[in-house]
């Protein structure tokens, strides 16, 4: 027994320095074919970067100031039809490869700094960097004539109207981009036009994806130009599918494929045990996590593990056992995403109830005023009355009295999806907080259907500003001080005021009133959109979204909105607005 457990000791350890060495050997031929593969595929997809940062490190600098470069590259750029030059310290040029005659051959300090904030020269576009390995520094600059720009400026220059191409030249345009793109974004990267064939699927710029277009040009299925107008800060993008390259590397890779076929046979029959044996061994969770998703599609949420599954996995201790270890974190996963899915379904049901009850709601109110339309429509056209003027008055009345408030339905409704997709735009400019609660708090002093209420605005002692939407802040305002007077009786006094809340520097816009609260439920969703409350005895002419819909508009404002509120002590609504720079305290 015990020679038979040396023997399978030193088998095995053969086996494994076996393997090891064969996959060290596969791992080393591997990286120099990958390291040259790689090197002539990123010059291939990201020309020109590609070729100068290749010239860049191949370069050297030899006796007497003077640059030398391999044919290699000599013969790339030839290809490529790009230029390279090499400046000493002084300005003088050490190295011209491939240079047009029309470079100068020494260039001023104004020069090298027009090179490097325009990164043109002559009609080139220029790439350029500096090199300080040697004693003294040395500046590359690597030239090429860049069509696609010169088209781009071309088109700015001939169809540009405020930043725009011109509505009326769009087919014209179009047919000279034949299948290329031309994107137009404003400084936020939101695309505002979009001509010619679609080759990208981007919906808006991120910050950072002009500059990784122009230094990672191989990362992207198009090629790129780009033109900044100064004078509308918007950004012009053409987009041009690439070409296929001539520059390919299919010795590389017949060798690279050639290693990979011989190494790969001389390991094949080592692995295909030690394969098998780790297929039963790694696999057989696989098996638990299939049965654990086929319950999970049973929508069997609390059953995460079987008696025999938690009795293969883990230890009486609690912990995993060696074997299933490395699952370890799938296996919480699955804990908590079967705690998630349970509280989605939970969610699920409680939307699903409450769209059922907004829908019961709405159909209600929707039918209260039709009933009203439908009866005074059937008995007009009856015929059967002789209506006095003042009676047709009322009549009509009526009429237009039950359709607005069935449009106000529809508006809010509407609004609510607009907030809530964020389609819903602002126009947003700078108000003194003062001044516009004061307009909209005199708008209800005068009006006599309220004289029933009593309505007060505490000026601010300072000036505070906020960057609104005059017309949907007077909308959020409007939602709040009409939800307190239809859930108050009359002689209820509604106060607004202002006040600066030093500990997180936040302007609080604070609606009060002295009416009969709320209890602790509709507190808590009074937001929520549907909700009415619970009390029968007031007047339920509403969509239900009011409250939601002032929720929805002060985050638009970047101002959150919270209530306090008990009964029969009064409402206390509070809206916090960020500190803008250059407010007053």
């Amino acid at each position: 027994m015990r020679k038979l457990r040396n023997r399978l000791i030193f088998h095995f350890s053969l086996q494994f320095v076996t393997l090891t060495i064969a996959i060290t050997i596969l791992v080393i031929i591997l990286f120099f074919l990958l390291v040259n593969y790689i090197a002539n595929d990123e010059i291939k997809r990201n020309t020109p970067v590609g070729v100068f940062d290749g010239i860049f490190s191949d370069t050297e600098i030899i006796d007497n100031n003077k640059a030398t470069l391999s044919d290699k590259w000599i013969a790339l750029l030839k290809q490529n039809e790009m230029w390279v030059q090499v400046i000493n310290n002084h300005g003088k040029v050490v190295g011209n490869f491939n240079t047009p005659s029309e470079l100068p051959t020494s260039y001023a300090m104004s020069d090298i700094i027009s090179i490097e904030e325009n990164d043109q020269l002559l009609g080139y576009t220029i790439k350029s960097e500096v090199d300080n390995t040697y004693e003294e520094p040395y500046y590359y600059i690597l030239g090429y004539k860049d069509k696609n720009k010169e088209k781009l400026v071309s088109l700015f220059k001939q169809y540009n109207e405020n930043g725009l191409l011109n509505e009326n030249e769009l087919p014209g345009i179009k047919k000279k981009l034949k299948d290329a793109t031309i994107h137009i974004i404003n400084k936020e990267g939101e695309i505002l036009q979009s001509i010619g064939t679609e080759m990208d699927d981007a919906k808006k710029y991120k910050p950072l994806d002009i500059l990784l277009r122009r230094q990672e040009p191989g990362y992207y299925s198009t090629e790129t130009s780009i033109y900044h107008d100064s004078s509308t800060k918007n950004t012009w993008i053409l987009l041009s599918p690439k070409k296929d390259s001539e520059y390919t590397s299919i010795t590389i890779l017949e060798k690279f494929i050639i290693a990979i076929i011989i190494i790969g046979a001389s390991v094949f029959f080592i692995t295909v045990s030690l394969s098998i044996w780790n297929g039963y061994r790694y696999g057989q969770p696989l098996f638990i996590f299939t049965s654990w998703l086929e319950r999970m599609g049973k929508k069997q949420y609390d059953e995460v593990l079987t008696v025999k599954e938690r009795h293969k996995i883990f230890r009486k201790s609690g912990k995993v056992r060696t074997r299933y270890r490395l699952y370890r974190e799938v296996i919480n996963a699955f804990y908590e995403m079967a705690e998630r899915l349970a509280a989605s379904e939970k969610e699920k049901i409680k939307l699903e109830k409450t769209r059922e009850e907004w829908m019961t709601g709405i159909s209600h109110d929707l039918r209260t005023p039709l009933s009203s339309i439908q009866g005074y429509g059937h008995l007009l056209e009856s015929g059967q009355y002789n209506w006095t003027k003042a009676e047709l008055v009322e009549i009509g009345n009526i009429l237009v009295e039950k359709s607005e408030h069935m449009l106000r339905l529809v508006e809010d409704f509407t609004l609510t999806f607009r907030i809530k997709n964020k389609a819903l735009s602002l126009v947003m400019k700078n108000y003194s907080l003062n001044q516009l609660v004061q307009q909209i708090t005199a708008k209800y002093l005068k009006d006599r259907t309220y004289n029933q209420y009593e309505f007060h605005f505490i000026n601010a002692k300072d000036q505070y500003s906020i960057n609104a939407d005059a017309k949907w802040f007077e909308r959020m305002l409007d939602n709040i001080i009409i939800n307190s007077i239809k859930h108050n009786p009359p002689g209820t006094s509604i106060t607004l005021s202002i006040n600066m809340h030093e500990n997180d520097n936040q302007i609080i816009l604070q609606v009060k009133d002295d009416g009969v609260g709320m209890d602790e439920n509709t507190v808590q969703q009074l937001f929520e959109r549907y909700y009415r409350g619970t009390n029968t005895e007031e007047n339920t002419d509403g969509s239900g979204l009011g409250m939601n819909i002032a929720k929805g508009i002060a985050e638009l404002h970047s101002a959150k909105i919270t209530v306090t509120s008990e009964l029969n002590q009064g409402t206390i609504i509070n809206i916090s607005f960020p500190l803008m720079n250059g407010n007053n305290k």
